[in-house]
């Protein structure tokens, strides 16, 4: 599978940003975010969700300007089209400074006794396996840039990635999202609450337990990739 191109025809002051699972929830508040903040936004997600992409696209443009989106359908657990994917959107936007590994999968909440290894391996691929490939290129990409850059992902595998690349002034860090009101999350639970008080998983949960909403884990995105935040890596 290749990418879909859209050419780009301006330039942003920040450089550009490469969000992967941004047709919805939380990646697309994060590329709207990083939109705002000044970046060409290179916008992914699988073929199922082109449309949402691509509304997406036009709905940052007609705000930031023709060729300031660049959308690329790739399965990020597919080494041959991340690596497509990461090309692709350097050959449209100029280059790559920001990848924020988004794309994440709920999979089965079962018991492990039930849980079956191709059920495992489906969310490992996904949500294992499709960060490591993110890093990977757009390590790749960054050090042949020689221009330093940010790596952002919803995982915990950021340590030793940010003291390999810290000599090419790559700074690496994760979040965490917790439990985000998305439309994932009310797919996964059956239900359509859109902020997700009413659901019954969320009121099992504690009561100072906050719900987030995406633009909140897109605030933490945009500060991780700021020039502010140069001093934290590994995180």
């Amino acid at each position: 599978m290749r990418t879909t191109l859209m050419a780009s025809t301006i330039a942003h002051d920040k450089g550009v940003a490469l969000v992967t699972g941004s047709a919805q929830g939380i990646g697309k508040a994060i590329a709207i975010r990083l939109a705002s903040d000044g970046y060409k936004v290179g916008l992914n997600d699988i073929a199922s969700k082109k449309e949402l992409l691509h509304a997406l696209a036009v709905e940052i443009e007609q705000k930031h300007g023709a060729g300031s989106t660049f959308v690329a359908i790739a399965d990020v657990g597919d080494e041959e089209e991340v690596e497509t994917m990461v090309k692709d959107t350097v050959k449209a936007l100029g280059g790559l400074d920001v990848m924020v590994a988004n794309a994440g999968i709920l999979g089965q909440v079962k018991p492990i006794i039930t849980l079956s290894p191709e059920e495992f391996d489906t969310v490992l691929r996904v949500n294992l396996r499709g960060v490591f490939l993110c890093y990977k290129y757009a390590a790749i990409q960054m050090i042949a840039q020689n221009r330093g850059g940010r790596i952002i992902g919803a995982s915990s595998v950021t340590g030793k990635q940010a003291l390999e690349l810290a000599e090419h002034n790559i700074t690496v860090n994760a979040y965490a999202p917790g439990f985000i009101a998305t439309p994932m999350v009310s797919n996964f639970t059956g239900e359509t609450d859109p902020d997700l008080t009413g659901n019954r998983y969320f009121k099992q949960l504690p009561r100072f337990a906050k719900i987030g909403k995406p633009e909140d884990i897109a605030s933490i995105v945009s500060y991780l990739a700021s020039k502010e935040a140069h001093y934290i890596t590994g995180k």
